[in-house]
């Protein structure tokens, strides 16, 4: 019992929860329809963790409260450099793509509402981004999931090619040490 107690006050501890996109889904029967929900939920600490959950179900509320448990679950790093993203990137799931960009110290979030939803829960301060292709929030928002997924830093880059830093850049080494 003390441990779900546990467990629950880990998920209430996120710093953003936004609700991405809500939906009504009729399904025609024999006797009339049926009214069932969807819900994408976003939660994120504003420090480099962020997660993204889709729930379904009969009453929003439910379905609203099953997609934030699949988001924090959900939860993965993504690398933050002085603010904005390492490098530019592309995002795909199914016909979405969407570009990031890293951005200057004041620039902003220039996102639109279901990529600006990620972008802020992450942390992220500075980017700038382009919806391509289809708009469809769902799959903007798998997108964006895809993108920042696949950024890497550039010691995470030397460590995986077992080189270092300045092998990597080029530069060469000072003894400032």
């Amino acid at each position: 019992m003390e441990q779900k107690k546990n467990n629950s006050q880990v998920e209430d501890k996120f710093a953003v929860e936004k609700i991405v996109t809500t939906n009504r889904v009729a399904k025609v029967v024999k006797g009339g329809r049926n009214f069932s929900f969807n819900a994408t939920v976003v939660v994120g600490n504003k420090e480099g963790r962020v997660g993204v959950g889709t729930g379904k179900a009969n009453e929003l509320v439910d379905a609203i409260r099953k997609a934030k448990e699949k988001a924090s679950k959900n939860m993965f790093s993504v690398p933050i450099v002085k603010g904005t993203i390492p490098h530019e990137i592309i995002g795909r799931f199914g016909a979405s793509k969407i570009m990031l960009r890293p951005a200057s110290p004041g620039t902003g979030i220039i996102a639109g509402g279901p990529a600006r939803a990620i972008l802020e829960a992450s942390g992220i301060e500075n980017i700038l981004t382009k919806s391509l292709g289809s708009n469809t929030p769902a799959n903007v928002v798998k997108a964006t999931v895809d993108g920042l997924s696949k950024l890497r830093t550039i010691k995470q880059v030397a460590r995986f090619r077992g080189k270092t830093i300045a092998e990597l850049t080029g530069q060469e080494e000072t003894d400032a040490s």
